[in-house]
């Protein structure tokens, strides 16, 4: 079976909404949440974009690479993209 068949598949039957909103809530309420949040987020887009690569085609793995240099640049400089897009759009504060 095609992998983009089987990505598909899973995205239809999750219940994504809820899921998402349910998972912004319980981060509301932790201290921590956010930096948590940030290196699930990294760890999923490299998961994925390595899998992408290995069954789809090898220039997913530029995703792999921009997403380890946004990480290397947060820790040199203390900004993140992906901390002010949690914190503006999903209103996720610490």
């Amino acid at each position: 079976m095609n992998l983009m068949k089987i990505w598909i598949a899973v995205v239809q039957y999750m219940p994504t909404e809820l899921m998402l909103k349910s998972l912004f809530t319980i981060c509301k309420k932790n201290s921590n949440m956010r930096e948590r949040l940030i290196r699930a987020i990294a760890g999923c887009l490299i998961l994925v974009s390595v899998l992408l690569a290995f069954y789809v085609n090898i220039n997913w793995l530029f995703l792999t690479a921009f997403v380890g240099l946004n990480l290397l640049q947060s820790s040199i400089t203390k900004w993140c993209l992906m901390e002010d897009i949690l914190r503006k759009v999903f209103k996720v504060d610490n």
